[in-house]
């Protein structure tokens, strides 16, 4: 079976850097069409910019969507199909949290934009783009969650925990509704990666909880028996698998890419 992609128009969200980036210019490399998101149009540009030196050409486009307003995220699903015809693959990747506390002291803000950061986003973009999917009889989508969807083991980060899980059971509630559609639907469970988000904000809460932003990073590495981070490299391999015809017999799986720090 082949992995190539060639003719394929894949929708990534988040993507214009880090995970999200990473899983675009794998995309890319196989032969498909990509359409990057994200909230700022300079980082779109960039991401662009990149890929263009990469050989892209005009296979990769930039649409902006910020993934925790319905509109935009349908939006985006829209644009997409207006543009290249159709959507075969999406993979929700924008997600996140803040507003970091205890239950007893998270806001309601903070609860409510976790869940339509994530899981809501997830529903959003993957409602709008089955149609396109069920009128070729072919598609694939992707949902990152985590490797805090098979654990809660954390404090502060409940809103995050309980979306990551929520994630999980939705994955498998569309796989099972769309298995014999010629359309998949699966989890990436990545370990602690440090992107750009982790970056910006691993600092935040590693100092909420008296340590420093490198004992917060080595907490995460020690977690894992393979004693290290796991690379956005080694998430965009497990996506390009799933996304192939070679990875056309994997629906409703929770895939870890996390060092073995998930006991299942």
């Amino acid at each position: 079976m082949t992995t190539s992609l060639d003719g394929r128009v894949a929708v990534v969200t988040g993507s214009t850097r880090s995970i999200g980036f990473g899983i675009a210019t794998a995309f890319l490399a196989s032969g498909a069409t990509v359409v990057l998101s994200g909230r700022s149009e300079g980082k779109g540009k960039e991401a662009l910019a990149e890929l263009g030196e990469l050989g892209a050409d005009d296979r990769a486009a930039f649409h902006p969507c910020d993934s925790a307003l319905q509109g935009d995220v349908e939006g985006l699903i829209d644009w997409t199909i207006e543009r290249f015809g159709h959507v075969d693959i999406l993979v929700n990747n924008a997600g996140g949290s803040r507003g970091f506390a205890m239950v007893h002291e998270l806001s309601d803000d903070a609860w409510q934009h976790a869940l339509d950061f994530n899981l809501n986003a997830y529903f959003w973009g993957t409602r709008r783009a089955l149609p396109s999917m069920l009128e070729r009889g072919w598609g694939r989508i992707i949902n990152l969650s985590s490797v805090e969807g098979k654990q809660a083991n954390k404090a502060m980060i409940s809103h995050y925990v309980t979306n990551k899980h929520a994630i999980n059971g939705f994955t498998k509630a569309t796989a099972f509704e769309y298995a014999t559609s010629g359309i998949t639907c699966n989890a990436i469970c990545p370990g602690a990666v440090e992107t750009d988000a982790m970056r910006e904000l691993g600092p935040m809460v590693a100092q909420s909880t008296g340590i420093t932003y490198e004992q917060f990073l080595n907490a995460y590495a020690q977690d894992a028996p393979i004693k290290r981070l796991n690379t956005v490299e080694e998430v965009a391999a497990m996506a390009s698998l799933l996304v192939s015809e070679a990875g056309g017999g994997i629906t409703g799986a929770l895939m870890n890419v996390d060092g073995g720090t998930s006991s299942w």
